[in-house]
This record gives C-alpha cells, structure tokens and sequence, in this order.
C-alpha cells in the first residue's frame, strides 16, 4: 500500500496544491480546502493578474446584520462553479488569468476608528502588486476605504457602477462615521468619482439628492429591458477607469433573501448577470461583491447569486484578455 497522496490532479486540495496559477483541477464538489472558485489560497501575489480577497464587516449595516460571515459563505457557495466552463463563456478564465485567494483583511471591530484605515492598507498591498482585486463583503460601507485605496493608484475621480436598491448618498459630513449608506456621498465629496460618469442600477429607495449620479431605477429596468439599460451603462462609464460595487440587495428578496436591507421589486439573477455579462467594453480596475448575510439565507440562494456575479466578473476580465469559446 501506497501512503503517499500523489501531487498531480486528481489529487484535490488544489486550493493549497496547485503548482500553477492557471487552469482548472478536477475536484469533488463537496470537500477540499475552501477557497474562491478552488483558486490558489495564498498571500503570496506574485503574477497574479487578479486578487480574491474578503472584507468581514457589518459594524456600519443599519438593518440586519451578518454580512461579516458573507465572504466565507460566498467562497463555500463557489465551488461547484469551479467544476466546469461558466456558462454562457464556454471558456476557462483561470487559463487567461491568473487568479489567487489572498483570503480576509484582518479587522478590529472592537476599535471601529482603526477599521478605514485597515482596509486601505489592505487594498494598498494588493494593488502594490499591480493585480486587480476582486473583493467580497462585508456591508456596503467598504467600498469607501476600497475606492480611496483605487484612486489613489489609478487616478480621481473613478467611473462608478453601481448595482444597489439603495443610492447610498445620504448626507454624512461626519468623517469618521461608519455607515453603508453614506458612503458614495463622502465618495462624491472628496472627488473620489465622477457623478457625470458614474452610474446606479436597480435603485428602488428614495433620496431627494442622488448627488449627480445617473440613476436606471429598478422599475425602468423592468420596463424598458436590461439591453437598454445596458447600453446606458457602456455610454454613461465610456472609456474611463470603473470600479465596479455589486450590492447583493439589488436582486429582489426572491433571488436574494440573505442580505441586511431587503427592498422588494428588485432585479432578477438573470437580469443582473446579463448586464455583468455586457461588461466587456468597460475598463474595470476594481470590482466587489457585498451585503451577503448568511443567517437570513435560504438553500444558499444569495451566496450562489453572489459567486455566480463574481465568476461572470472574472469572464468579463479573461474576455478582455482576448478569452474566446474553445
């Protein structure tokens, strides 16, 4: 009898045994080390062309809470997508990119004040290495630290595209609150985006002041179809670097009951992966998915819509890299 656990796939565990970056193992659905989409979990960001990482925060949620336990319950949810060519591609993007878990920022909740700058610092070294980052909450409020942390290395003001039911532009002249929804008016203020070149999608909260941005309301959505609604994304955004937020809320509760502000007559799945999917042309140089809470989940529905988001992103960046049908 043979002890040794061969190296080479089939082996499984590729999460923490993969000699490559690139390319996809064969691996049970259903056991092995967890990381996003079973890629290399590693802090080690040498030629990574993107960088999976987790914020886990829900001190700023207003509602409901455990948006800390979202990243984890995304990357568990990932896994039987790592399975076979994401549909409707029909390509592996991990043989155009290479694509590391760096796993969580780490967090003092207990001293909030030090949390903002934590998740800079955490985005600076990610993005120190030149790769992009594809981030995981966590509430809504980091994305704020997140796009300083961007501006700062591709230039303000960013593009903005925004999938939310709510426009998170409340007024908040407080500097050291923490608060998913202010975030994009402290965004706006500090010149940190374009309100002429940003965009919101799925919006179906009322705000008398939406700070400029260009706002396609859930109810036009429905009403005028998502290839319209696509089409105002690519024009409003045009050439300029985007970062792209994905509140998960911006589905309806029937497609995403696990989040922490809930807000009925959103978009459906299909819906918001078809205008991901349209992303193509957009210049993205930072991308997350927040708001997930697993304990008002169902069967895991948000968390696959939320992975099933974050693998369409990674295809539409392996598109731009030239990623085409077999």
């Amino acid at each position: 009898m043979n002890p040794t656990i061969p190296d080479a796939p089939p082996a499984g565990d590729s999460a923490i045994r993969r000699p490559t970056l690139h390319g996809t193992w064969p691996e049970m659905t259903y056991a092995g080390v967890l990381s996003f989409m079973r890629r290399t979990y590693t802090r080690d960001l040498s030629g990574a062309d993107v960088v999976v990482s987790g914020v886990p925060l829900d001190i700023a949620t207003t509602f409901r809470p455990g948006a800390r336990l979202g990243p984890a319950a995304i990357r568990a949810a990932s896994v039987q997508l790592a399975e076979l060519k994401p549909f409707p591609w029909g390509f592996d993007p991990f043989d155009t990119l290479a694509v590391v878990d760096a796993g969580d920022c780490w967090l003092d909740p207990h001293n909030p004040h030090t949390v903002p700058g934590a998740i800079r610092d955490h985005a600076r070294r990610i993005l120190a290495s030149g790769a992009r980052m594809l981030t995981f909450g966590g509430d809504h409020y980091i994305t704020y630290p997140l796009l300083q942390a961007h501006a700062e290395r591709y230039g303000a003001p960013l593009a903005l595209i925004h999938f939310d039911a709510h426009c998170d532009t409340w007024p908040d002249d407080n500097p050291d609150s923490l608060n998913h929804g202010t975030m994009f008016y402290k965004a706006v203020r500090e010149g940190l985006i374009d309100p002429a070149h940003s965009v919101q999608i799925g919006i179906r909260t009322w705000n008398d002041d939406f700070m400029g941005l260009h706002v396609l309301d859930a109810p036009t959505v429905h009403a005028r179809g998502v290839d319209w609604a696509l089409q105002q994304v690519l024009a409003i955004v045009g050439d300029r670097p985007a970062y792209l937020t994905f509140d998960i809320d911006c589905l309806d509760p029937a497609h995403a009951p696990g989040t922490g502000t809930p807000v009925a007559g959103g978009l459906s799945s299909a819906q918001a992966l078809h205008l991901v999917r349209g992303l193509v042309p957009v210049n993205l140089v930072g991308m997350d998915v927040v708001e997930v809470s697993p304990p008002y989940d169902h069967a895991e529905i948000t968390a696959l819509a939320a992975a099933h988001v974050a693998c369409d992103l990674l295809c539409v960046l392996a598109a731009q890299r030239g990623a085409r049908r077999y």
